[in-house]
C-alpha cells in the first residue's frame, strides 16, 4: 500500500529545539524548507518531545531554544501564510498516536533501526538506556501519520526512519483496515461512482491485480482522486481494495531525498554544535570575522611564501558552498603558486557570509522586538494542526474499536 494521491502534497518536517541555530541548519535544512513551501502543504513543527529524549535530564535548554528557534525560521523566510508552524508538544495527538502505534509496533523494529545504536554511541556521556530514546523513532512515525504526510524530507541517514513509518502504516492498515462488513461497503461506493467510472475502476483494477499492470493502479488512484459524489471513507476504502487489501487508513510516506550538501565548519568536519565549529545566524558580524579570520588553513603554509594544497585547507571547503568559478580559480592559482596569503583567501567568504547573514539578522531583530506576534504565528499554527491530527486520531480510535458510544 501506498500513501494516497492527494496525501502526495504534503509534507512534514521538524527540527529539535536544542540550542542555536547556524549554517548548516540554514544550508541543510531551512533553505530547501523555503522551496517545499511553495510547491506543498507543508507542516514544519519544533520538535520538543524528541529534544527530550536526550536533554530530559536538563531541559532548560529546550525552553530557551524553542522560541528563538521559531524566530531564526521567520527570520530566513519560513512563511507562516505557506506553512503551518507549530509545537510538537501543543499537540497532544501526536503522544496518543505514538501509545496507539506502540501496542502493534514489535520490539526489534526498533531495535534494528541504525540511528539507535550510532546515537548510543555518539553521546556516551549520557544515559540513553531510556524507554523514550529508543521509542523516539515511533514518535517520528506517528507525527507523519499525525497529518497523512505523503512526503517526508530527509537526508539519506534518515531514509530508515521513513521506512520504519511505513512498515508500521501497513501494519496498522493490515490489523485494522478489514473494518466488518468491508466488501459490501466497498460495493457500495462503487456504485456512487456512476455505471461508467464504476465499469472502469473495476477493469483497472483487474488488469492490475492479474497482470501487475502499475499503469493501470496509476490511473486508477487519479480515478479516484478526481470523484466527487464519494465520501473519504469510501475513498480510503477503494484505495485498499485496489491492492487487494483493507481500507487505508494511515498512508505510507515516501522519502523526499533533500539535496543538501553539508556545510562545512571552521575546521573542515561537516558544521555542528558537537564539534564547536559552528556560525550561528545571528552570530555578531564581527565576532563571524574572527572566527572566519582565525580558521586553520593548510599546515603546510608555514610561510606566507610557501605554496598551499586548497584540497587540505578547510576555508577551501567554504570556497566551494559561497564562491563562485571566478574565485574558485583565483583561488587554486594564489594558493598553489603563494600569490596570495590565506588572510587574503579568506576576504571572499568572509564577505560572502556576512552578506548572507545581514538580512537575516534584520529580521530576527524585528521578531525579538515583537515576540506577542511570534507567539500568534505558532497558536494560530497549533490550532490548524490539532485540527488536522484530531481527525486522523477520530479515523484511527474508529478502526481500532475505541469510540465508545
Amino acid at each position: 500500500m501506498t500513501a494516497l494521491p492527494n496525501q502526495k502534497q504534503r509534507v512534514l518536517s521538524g527540527m529539535r529545539p536544542t540550542g542555536a541555530l547556524h549554517l548548516g541548519h540554514y544550508h541543510g535544512v531551512l533553505k530547501n524548507w523555503i522551496k517545499l513551501q511553495h510547491e506543498y502543504e507543508c507542516f514544519f513543527f519544533v520538535a520538543d518531545w524528541h529534544a527530550l529524549t536526550t536533554e530530559y535530564e536538563d531541559p532548560r535548554i529546550i525552553e530557551q531554544s524553542v522560541w528563538e528557534m521559531v524566530i531564526d525560521w521567520l527570520s530566513v523566510g519560513v512563511n507562516p501564510g505557506s506553512a503551518t508552524l507549530f509545537i510538537q508538544s501543543r499537540v497532544p495527538e501526536h503522544a496518543e498516536l505514538h501509545l496507539l502505534l506502540s501496542m502493534i509496533t514489535p520490539l526489534g523494529w526498533l531495535e534494528r533501526v541504525p540511528s539507535f545504536k550510532d546515537q548510543q554511541e555518539k553521546l556516551r556521556e549520557k544515559d540513553l538506556a531510556t524507554y523514550g530514546f529508543l521509542g523516539y523513532p515511533l514518535l517520528q512515525s506517528a507525527d507523519i501519520l499525525t497529518y497523512k504526510a505523503g512526503l517526508v524530507p530527509v537526508g539519506e541517514d534518515q531514509v530508515s526512519h521513513v521506512e520504519l513509518t511505513r512498515e508500521v502504516a501497513r501494519r496498522f492498515n493490515y490489523l485494522y483496515g478489514r473494518e466488518p462488513g468491508f466488501e459490501a461497503k466497498v460495493e457500495a461506493a462503487i456504485k456512487k461512482m456512476g455505471k461508467k467510472n464504476a465499469k472502469l475502476y473495476q477493469e483497472l483494477r483487474r488488469r492490475f491485480q492479474e497482470q501487475g499492470d502499475d499503469e493501470a493502479l496509476h490511473t486508477a488512484r487519479a480515478l479516484l482522486d478526481d470523484q466527487q459524489n464519494i465520501s473519504l471513507g469510501d475513498r480510503e476504502r477503494l484505495f485498499g481494495y485496489l491492492e487487494g487489501g483493507g481500507r487505508i487508513i494511515l498512508p505510507e510516506p515516501d522519502s523526499l531525498l533533500t539535496p543538501a550538501p553539508k556545510m562545512p565548519g571552521l575546521d573542515g568536519q561537516k558544521m555542528s554544535k558537537s564539534y564547536h565549529n559552528t556560525i550561528s545566524l545571528r552570530e555578531d558580524p564581527d565576532e563571524v570575522e574572527k572566527k572566519l579570520r582565525t580558521m586553520p588553513t593548510d599546515p603546510a603554509r608555514v610561510r606566507r611564501t610557501d605554496p598551499g594544497d586548497p584540497e587540505k585547507c578547510p576555508v577551501w571547503k567554504l570556497h566551494q558552498v559561497y564562491s563562485d568559478d571566478e574565485v574558485r580559480e583565483w583561488v587554486q592559482q594564489g594558493c598553489t603558486s603563494a600569490g596570495i596569503g590565506c588572510l587574503e583567501c579568506k576576504g571572499p567568504v568572509i564577505d560572502a557570509i556576512r552578506t548572507e547573514l545581514a538580512p537575516i539578522h534584520e529580521r530576527a531583530m524585528e521578531y525579538q522586538e515583537d515576540t506577542g506576534l511570534v507567539r500568534k504565528i505558532i497558536t494560530e499554527g497549533c490550532d490548524k494542526a490539532r485540527d488536522t491530527a484530531r481527525q486522523t486520531l477520530q479515523e484511527v480510535r474508529q478502526a481500532m474499536g475505541l469510540e465508545y458510544r
